[in-house]
């Protein structure tokens, strides 16, 4: 279902990113929420040939993966009547047309208590996916994170600007996989004096 046949009629719409769009939503928007959905996990297990890699290495960027115990922290972006389609419009070409990822409504729950739950509408990069890279080990992302890069920026940078939001922004979570995948590329940059990525000035984790 195309995220506009959702909205036929509706005046509002909450848009929930777990990944680039935490830092870089690149649409209007009225208000945003940090807070987190139910039933996902969130894993570096989507891959990006366009934004963060190439075709002949693709980055690894993150999508959702169903799991009825595990819950996902990000932002969620309200949009309101224009904003609607021209937010949709860019996130068809952003997510869907180059990325590969399909839509889908959840429940959303603020961070802040005095809101409570909203629907939202998410991203996720499935199996089905031609570029979906699956499962692998936390060293074996990093390894290829670390060597990546794409049109907006080195594949570190996105691991990096994702962890920074959730130390920053939910301090009191502890996402696993995120970090892991982040003190291995830790340590590749260490033993290797620095990434350099063509033309660039060596990579140090935490740059921006």
């Amino acid at each position: 279902m195309k995220p506009q046949d959702i909205m036929k009629e509706k005046s509002n719409l909450w848009i929930f990113g777990y990944g680039s769009l935490v830092w870089k939503p690149g649409f209007a928007y009225k208000r945003s929420n940090i807070g987190h959905i139910k039933g996902y996990k969130r894993r570096f297990w989507h891959g990006d040939d366009f934004y963060r890699g190439d075709k002949e290495k693709p980055g690894r960027v993150v999508t959702l993966v169903e799991d009825e115990e595990a819950c996902t922290w990000g932002v969620a972006y309200e949009v309101t009547d224009c904003q609607i389609e021209e937010s949709l419009q860019y996130l068809n070409m952003r997510e869907v047309v180059l990325g590969g990822y399909i839509t889908q409504m959840v429940e959303f729950i603020p961070k802040e208590k005095s809101q409570g739950p909203l629907l939202a509408l998410i991203y996720i990069a499935t199996s089905n996916n031609p570029i979906y890279l699956g499962p692998a080990s936390d060293m074996e992302i990093a390894a290829q994170i670390a060597i990546c890069r794409g049109s907006t920026g080195h594949n570190i940078e996105y691991l990096v600007r994702l962890a920074e939001f959730m130390r920053l922004s939910c301090p009191e979570v502890e996402d696993e996989h995120l970090f892991s995948i982040e003190a291995a590329v830790q340590n590749i940059i260490s033993d290797c004096g620095g990434i350099k990525p063509p033309d660039q000035k060596p990579m140090l984790l935490g740059a921006t």
